[in-house]
């Protein structure tokens, strides 16, 4: 068998909506990925993902999975509360992972999985899909090749009050099962966390992309009908001025995006909901020339492309752009700081997050 030939035998632990909407169709559709095996604890959950995606193998054992030498890699796609424990026994078992976003809740966490890594040097991948959002990948190199030095950034995420609407048209009904492991606090029991963490960490990490590592935020939050209002002033370490808006949930369409201005350009970006698999609507505007830049990006299956690239990592030691441990921790302790900016009505640098923080 050639390298081009090559597929990296990726085990999925977690059956649930996010493993049924994504990805046990991207292991399926990737063209460097086995799904080899899959992983739950609720049987007859199991048994009907086996029936459906014929994995070669199944276990309702996590252990026994990572004990299989045939796996290399494991996609962890459960519940956040559990993605740091179970991240860390694949770790010290030797096998890469991807992990869904958020990464973590705690720096203390992250903290654990950098000394895990230390010890066991594998490849770690946090599942931010947006970064291979082909549109925005284009605004990347763009910004990076052509743009020259950053003057400031903008960039917004609203989920909106029909984002059920639209999804439940497009996406299978989840299976789920009475016997599926739940964390001992529900997620969304605690809405303004749940928000920031599930959305604000898609924000953060394309702001974090695009424009380099953040040094300090100061944040506001409006809560008023159901909805949370996010406004956040980011200086970058580069010394671009930054804005973030996070709301949810906005009255209409999904309203996400980015504009970045520039020394020799500026960039355009309009993000369409992620579950329409389309990519980003970019226009690129260039001084020299006077001319607008504007990518098909025909390719929207962000969250395939992102497996495919954790495969070639592995496979053929491509250089990784991924969400890597390093940017997760950043991103943990930027939503700290958010909380911590609008708890405290001041702005709050980075480099104060300690390790104990929430």
């Amino acid at each position: 068998m050639t390298n081009r030939e090559r597929k990296l035998k990726v085990g999925v632990l977690g059956c649930g909506p996010i493993a049924q909407f994504t990805h046990f169709e991207s292991c399926q559709k990737a063209r460097n990925i086995e799904l080899y095996a899959i992983c739950d604890r609720a049987p007859d959950l199991l048994e009907r993902m086996n029936a459906i995606w014929q994995p070669v193998k199944v276990f309702s054992d996590y252990q026994k999975m990572l004990d299989d030498p045939e796996i290399e890699a494991i996609i962890v796609a459960t519940a956040d509360a559990f993605h740091v424990p179970l991240s860390l026994q694949a770790i010290e078992a030797g096998k890469h992972v991807l992990v869904e976003k958020p990464l973590s809740h705690a720096v203390s966490e992250c903290i654990q999985l950098k000394e895990a890594l230390e010890r066991n040097p594998v490849h770690f991948q946090v599942g931010h899909m947006k970064r291979f959002d082909q549109g925005i990948q284009y605004a990347k190199e763009f910004i990076s090749d052509k743009m020259g030095a950053i003057l400031a950034l903008k960039a917004w995420y609203g989920d909106n009050t029909h984002r059920y609407t639209m999804t439940d048209n497009l996406q299978p009904v989840p299976i789920k099962s009475a016997q599926a492991l739940a964390p001992h606090i529900h997620p969304k029991a605690d809405l303004e966390r749940y928000y920031m963490m599930a959305h604000g960490s898609h924000l953060v990490d394309t702001a974090r992309y695009l424009a380099g590592p953040i040094a300090s935020v100061s944040a506001k939050l409006r809560q008023k009908f159901g909805a949370y209002c996010w406004f956040v002033d980011v200086e970058f370490e580069n010394g671009t001025l930054g804005h973030l808006d996070l709301t949810i949930k906005i009255r209409g369409d999904w309203h996400e995006g980015f504009q970045v201005y520039g020394e020799n350009g500026s960039v355009f970006a309009k993000t369409p909901n992620p579950w329409f698999y389309k990519s980003s609507e970019v226009e690129c505007y260039w001084e020299p020339e006077q001319q607008y830049f504007r990518p098909l990006a025909a390719d929207g299956f962000s969250y395939r492309l992102q497996l495919e690239h954790f495969a070639e990592v592995i496979l053929k030691g491509v250089p990784p752009t991924g969400t890597n441990l390093a940017e997760g921790l950043e991103i943990t302790k930027t939503m700290i700081a958010i909380k911590r900016s609008i708890r405290e009505k001041r702005s709050i640098y980075l480099d104060q997050i300690n390790e104990g923080e929430l």
